[in-house]
Formats: C-alpha cells, sequence, structure tokens
C-alpha cells in the first residue's frame, strides 16, 4: 500500500503525494465535506499511523488512500442529480436536514460518486414536491 507524505488543494482539486514520488489527484465532488470547508479547515488534517489515510477530526472525515485509484471521473447519471443541477438554488444542506440524511450523502448523490436506491430517490424527491407544494401556497 502507498504511504502518503503531502496533501495539497488545488483548482478544487486535493492532490495526495506518496513516498513512491505520485501524485493522485481527485476532484473535491468526490468529496463533499471538503468541498464546503474553509481552506484552514481542509489544512487541519492528520495521516494516520500508517500514512495510508488522512484524518480531518473537526469535520469528521476520513479518506483512504485507495480512493484515488478510481481512474473514471463520476458521471451523476441520477435523477436527484439531475434536480440539483436544473435549480441550483436548492439548499443542499437544508434538503438533507429535511429528509434526515447527512448533507455529504446528499452531495454524493449529487455529484455522481453514490447512487441513491429507488427508495431513497422516492424519498428525496417527495420532500422536493412537499417544498413545491408550500411554496406553491404563498
Amino acid at each position: 500500500m502507498e504511504k502518503i507524505t503531502k496533501i495539497r488543494f488545488e483548482d478544487a482539486r486535493i492532490c495526495v503525494a506518496t513516498e513512491d514520488g505520485k501524485t493522485h489527484v481527485r476532484p473535491l465532488e468526490h468529496f463533499p465535506i471538503l468541498k464546503d470547508a474553509t481552506e484552514e479547515q481542509r489544512e487541519a488534517y492528520k495521516l494516520n499511523k500508517f500514512n495510508d489515510a488522512i484524518r480531518w477530526h473537526d469535520m469528521d472525515e476520513d479518506i483512504h488512500i485507495s480512493s484515488f485509484y478510481e481512474t473514471s471521473e463520476p458521471i451523476p447519471d441520477n435523477v436527484i442529480a439531475r434536480v440539483f443541477n436544473r435549480f441550483p438554488q436548492l439548499n443542499v444542506s437544508e434538503i438533507a436536514r429535511t429528509i434526515g440524511i447527512h448533507k455529504s450523502l446528499l452531495s454524493k448523490y449529487i455529484y455522481g460518486t453514490k447512487k441513491p436506491s429507488e427508495q431513497r430517490t422516492n424519498e428525496i424527491l417527495d420532500t422536493l414536491r412537499q417544498i413545491g407544494q408550500e411554496l406553491a401556497k404563498i
């Protein structure tokens, strides 16, 4: 297993250097918590004792080196991604809170790094429809 030596952030990407001279790069969309974090929060990481994982204690985020091995970019090909891309004014944090899921999970559905189940898709769409009905009453 490769060992991480350095981490840097640039151009909405996280770059991980390893002891064998490789650099792995992933878009921050893969890690929604980091995407929404401040520069100061991103820099407050620690490597685990094996140097194969990164931990952001204050944000409760962990990333293993294996997360950087995928070669393809995610394709947000689900109805949830399409809805949130069509209506960028939707507040992901508030929608997630209303549904009762973590913001990072909803963000992963939107960015295509995780695919929602049919049940979860219906739950999210029902919540959005309910919000729409409430707005229509104004």
